[in-house]
């Protein structure tokens, strides 16, 4: 791994577990072993390491989604591997990355957020598109566009995680991803 890989690895365990405000560049250049003016030279600013993080999560994500798409058929048990994404973050202490900086996002700089957006469409398209295709198939029902269901889905995995993390009930992150996934399976 080169300097800016481990960077970029360091600072991103950091947003997911203490969000983007709470780490500053000496926290990232002590656990590197690098001097800040080092850091300064792959990131010239915060803001400019922030893009870069989104976008290399992103891409980690992206590669999830490919990976959920090759390895299962069923939309129940795509939507099952979906949230085990999220379910191994808290398993590591974290929780995913763009989750904790859309709570961030009045504090960051507006030029993080066009890729902070770009993340939740892609998710929110994917998950559309396992829920309309779990539809046709007669694995999943639903009433209304799959698009907001997508939504739903979604906003309560994030949500969930953040209930999980503060309270550390794992069990009950567990007991909602099940639920979420069982009210969208075909009842007969």
């Amino acid at each position: 791994m080169d300097t800016r890989e481990h960077i970029l690895a360091i600072a991103q365990r950091l947003v997911q577990q203490r969000g983007f405000n709470g780490f500053s560049y000496a926290d990232i250049a002590q656990e590197v072993g690098i001097r800040k003016a080092s850091l300064h030279h792959h990131f010239p600013s915060k803001t400019d390491l922030g893009v870069a993080l989104v976008d290399v999560y992103s891409a980690q994500f992206d590669s999830e989604l490919l990976r959920i798409e090759k390895f299962y058929t069923s939309a129940p048990a795509k939507l099952k591997a979906y949230a085990g994404i999220y379910r191994a973050s808290l398993e590591m202490d974290r929780i995913c990355m763009c989750g904790m900086l859309g709570t961030e996002t009045l504090t960051l700089d507006a030029a993080m957020l066009p890729q902070l957006k770009r993340f939740f469409i892609r998710n929110t398209e994917w998950l559309a598109q396992v829920l309309a295709e779990g539809k046709s198939q007669g694995e999943l029902e639903f009433d209304g566009a799959a698009a907001d269901h997508a939504r739903v889905i979604l906003a309560t995995l994030q949500g969930a995680s953040l209930v999980c993390r503060s309270t550390g009930d794992l069990d009950t992150f567990d007991r909602t991803c099940a639920l979420l996934v069982s009210n969208f399976s075909r009842k007969g």
